[in-house]
């Protein structure tokens, strides 16, 4: 907690007691308590897209270069030949799950309940195989165009040859990253034959690291946090100009690749026969780290579904850091440290500090809200998952399922329901509970993982 001097602080130009008086949830969110917020800034005007500098054909765009390198992938990972080289993960219903949801909220929670397995996504097992190996093959492309060894209309199959590994084993990708991230830059990046490096944060897992020296990917490890690792990172690349670096905290073509999701799923709700429209919302509970991939799966289901579709970021109570920043509308000028808060937390992909300001920025006005977990019911909600649905997550990919009992069971949630006129419309509304990772956990880490939210 904060120290009896933090108040004599500045913060971004206001001291902790000013903060709270204008925000009195920050004492909550001070104090570690779960909490539940509604972004007052969220709007219905459609207006708000044309504010911001992305648009649906820069989704599109990206869409089709995946598309494009769909016959590269199919050859290069054999696990992805059945989809043919389409990177894509189950739609599911759980209705198991909502049922212990609802025994434990003591609640009738309407509508149904869906997850979203990017759990299960190939080659990374985790959401960052959306926009880390999209933006990989962006610069991938970029490099070969300029080079005239490729256009638009090749078998991009070819890359999968020595001609191109050895050309790009003249350039190297960089990264900073809690563990995810790094893994599918550094899996699809070594692949192609770049030399990689991976910045990793304290809080990276064991397991991650090893995996990635085993397709050889220089891993540097720092002691301090996430905001630490992206900041070498960043310094280091900038002396090298062979070196391309993936911003995390900044990077359009991570949060385009992360939006190509919306039209995957569209595709999956109408396989399932569920129609999403005025009288049928949908809400959508996204675990957060810095924010590029909620914030981008969020921009294409706003793009595709307006004001019928209803997105919250979850994030753990010790790395609130979208949400401080969103509150104070500082966005990446303040983090958790700065509130007294340690940064620590089970959820490893989550332990980010401070948060992306250009997602921060982006979704101001397209974010429903954000709501926080304890990291004990992150392991609770894991076991609970693998017994009731035989679905395995990482702690952090559980964060989204609390969202519905966030909606039903709190003055928040159930005030947005009543602005937003949706009283009526909840019956027939779908929950979905993005699961962000844990196909390429380790089975003994995994064991560990559940013993913990059994014995909780």
């Amino acid at each position: 907690m904060w120290g009896a001097d933090m108040d004599e602080n500045l913060i971004s130009g206001k001291s902790l007691k000013q903060w709270i008086t204008k925000f009195p949830i920050l004492s909550e969110v001070i104090l570690l308590k779960e909490v539940t917020w509604i972004n007052p800034n969220y709007s219905n005007d459609e207006g708000v897209f044309s504010k911001i500098p992305l648009s649906s054909a820069d989704v599109e765009d990206a869409d089709e270069r995946l598309k494009r390198f769909a016959p590269y992938i199919s050859k290069a990972f054999s696990e992805t030949s059945k989809e043919n080289g389409r990177i894509e993960s189950p739609l599911v219903e759980i209705p198991n799950m909502k049922k212990y949801l609802e025994e434990i909220s003591c609640n009738k929670l309407e509508g149904r309940l869906l997850l979203k397995c990017d759990n299960n996504l190939s080659i990374s097992g985790s959401i960052k195989a959306r926009g880390g190996i999209y933006e990989v093959l962006k610069h991938a492309e970029d490099l070969a165009f300029s080079h005239n060894m490729i256009t638009k209309e090749n078998d991009y199959s070819i890359l999968c040859s020595d001609k191109f590994r050895d050309f790009y084993s003249k350039y190297s990708i960089a990264v900073g990253s809690t563990g995810n991230l790094g893994l599918s830059i550094g899996i699809m990046a070594a692949k192609l034959g770049f030399k990689v490096k991976v910045h990793m944060s304290s809080d990276a897992k064991k397991w991650k690291k090893s995996l990635l020296l085993s397709k050889g990917v220089n891993v540097i490890e720092y002691k301090s946090d996430y905001s630490k690792a992206v900041e070498e990172g960043r310094k280091l690349a900038e002396k090298d100009l062979n070196c391309y670096f993936i911003d995390d905290e900044n990077s359009k073509d991570l949060f385009l690749g992360y939006a190509t999701a919306a039209e995957r799923v569209h595709s999956q709700l109408e396989a399932m026969s569920i129609t999403v429209d005025n009288d049928h919302p949908l809400f959508v509970y996204i675990p957060c780290g810095v924010g590029g991939g909620p914030g981008g799966v969020s921009f294409g289901l706003k793009l595709l579904y307006g004001n019928n579709v209803h997105t919250f970021f979850a994030e753990p109570t010790h790395s609130p850091c979208m949400l401080i920043g969103s509150i104070t509308e500082k966005h990446n000028k303040v983090c958790v440290q700065d509130f007294g808060l340690d940064n620590k937390t089970a959820a490893d992909g989550l332990a980010v500090g401070r948060p992306s300001g250009f997602v921060g920025k982006t979704m101001g006005s397209l974010l429903s809200g954000i709501y926080t977990v304890k990291d004990a019911s992150l392991f609770k909600l894991l076991s609970k998952t693998a017994d009731l649905e035989n679905i395995y997550l990482e702690p952090s990919a559980t964060a989204g399922l609390p969202g519905i009992m966030r909606i039903f069971n709190t003055k928040s949630g159930k005030a947005y329901i009543d602005k937003h006129n949706l009283n009526n419309k909840m019956r027939n509304a779908v929950h979905i509970a993005w699961a962000t990772g844990g196909g390429m956990v380790p089975k003994d880490e995994m064991n560990n993982y559940y013993k913990i939210g059994i014995e909780l």
